[in-house]
């Protein structure tokens, strides 16, 4: 019910927009098809570049050679779904900088339009309704969190503006529309991976406890998907337990799972509250193995719960090791702008949601050139050749399936290893 409540308060708003003359007009009929995309090609030693410039947003359509392309960027940049966006952030900002550098879309730069979601709906709405009027961006990176997407992608479904999601995990995003897809795996695909792993590891494990936010859609959808996954190993679900993501203090949660005798703890939530989750957990006693799901699959949740994040299990998208030309040359960038060769699986997926972008742009562009369409008909260009399209990305090849989710080969279990000091740690990876 909270789902079908947040899409009726979005069409709502849309109603309402679209009554105030706030949002675009359908994109008209006859806009073009194009072929496949490229894929993902480091820059050759003797390469020109291209950088964008900055200043105001896009007024006209798409008619002007030279004038940057804009791409919106809405993730969280405030609120506790920040610790997820600002990966985001900086992932986008490695791909603008790179795909410039390699000749944006066909010798005309991309640039990246960010308007913050905060972390609650309304955030959402603003900024994506902003991003198509306003910004009037050929398309979107975000948002953060799936239950934002349920309240703001049905917008830009009626508007037909192209989202790709960086972090939008839940159970039914791709279906909301023809214009909604996303470049992380769904927690289907993902979650079990831990635990399938800690199994393999530890024959012993019988009984697991569950703890998730019970007022955020993704962690509705994992922990049901972790439900299932426990029972499909054989073993007995001893507890669950509910929470808020806004609370601070899991004493009564905690006293429950601990009279439950768990071998292990499952956890779906974000950084912030998972985060503080785990350190009363391990401060009031328990010793056992946790397993976290993809909201704590970010660097951002070391200086939540320091020392007592040591041991965290979790499944993984995106491994810093993959050994290819495409990871290589990303890494390389990111090392210079922010220092370390072990990019965050959420800024990766940030980073490839962009990719994908440039690549179907410039494949529209070679098909039909982008100053002989308006922006309306860039747009459902632009959507058509980015489902359509495959690529060859920091997190392996990929594609998109009929309902254009996410189609990705490989993925990775991680365990967080910290160090002497209690304050730093890393990701190590296990396979």
């Amino acid at each position: 019910m909270a789902r079908v409540r947040l899409l009726v308060v979005g069409l709502f708003v849309f109603a309402l927009a679209a009554c105030g003359a706030t949002l675009p007009v359908t994109a008209p009929p006859g806009a073009a098809t194009v072929p496949r995309s490229s894929a993902f090609v480091p820059l050759p030693a003797n390469a020109t570049t291209a950088r964008a410039t900055t200043g105001s947003a896009v007024t006209g359509g798409m008619s002007t050679a030279g004038e940057p392309i804009p791409i919106g960027v809405s993730v969280a940049q405030t609120s506790t779904a920040a610790a997820f966006g600002q990966d985001e952030a900086n992932g986008t900002r490695v791909a603008e900088r790179f795909y410039n550098e390699r000749g944006g879309v066909n010798g005309r730069p991309i640039r990246l339009v960010f308007e913050d979601t905060g972390g609650d709906e309304m955030g959402a709405i603003n900024a994506f309704q902003t991003q198509a009027t306003r910004n009037r961006v050929v398309g979107i990176v975000g948002p953060t969190l799936s239950q934002q997407g349920f309240a703001a992608y049905p917008l830009m479904v009626a508007a037909k503006v192209p989202v790709l999601g960086p972090s939008t995990t839940a159970k039914g995003i791709p279906q909301i529309g023809e214009y909604v897809s996303r470049t992380s795996a769904p927690v289907t695909v993902v979650a079990p991976n831990s635990l399938r792993y800690a199994v393999a590891q530890n024959p012993n494990l019988k009984r697991v406890a569950v703890l998730y936010a019970q007022n955020d859609a993704y962690s509705v959808s994992e922990t049901a998907v972790f439900q299932e996954a426990v029972q499909a190993q054989g073993l007995e679900l001893v507890t669950v337990q509910k929470f808020q993501n806004t609370d601070t203090d899991f004493t009564s949660q905690i006293t429950a799972t601990l009279a439950a005798k768990p071998d292990a703890v499952i956890v779906s939530a974000f950084a912030a509250d998972g985060g503080n989750l785990v350190r009363q957990l391990r401060e009031l006693g328990y010793r056992g193995l946790v397993i976290g799901g993809s909201g704590l699959n970010t660097p951002n949740i070391l200086p939540v719960c320091r020392a007592q994040c040591d041991g965290i299990l979790l499944a993984q998208a995106y491994s810093p090791a993959l050994d290819t030309e495409t990871n290589a040359a990303f890494k390389r960038l990111y090392v210079e702008m922010y220092g370390t060769d072990k990019p965050p699986q959420f800024a990766v997926q940030a980073f490839v949601a962009v990719q994908i972008f440039v690549e179907a742009l410039r494949a529209v562009d070679a098909k039909t050139p982008l100053r002989t369409l308006s922006l309306e008909q860039t747009r459902v260009a632009l959507n058509t050749q980015a489902h359509a399209g495959s690529y060859t990305t920091p997190l392996g090849d990929i594609s998109f399936d009929a309902e254009r989710d996410i189609v990705q080969k490989t993925f990775y279990v991680a365990q967080i290893k910290m160090n002497p000091d209690g304050i730093t740690g890393e990701f190590r990876f296990l396979t």
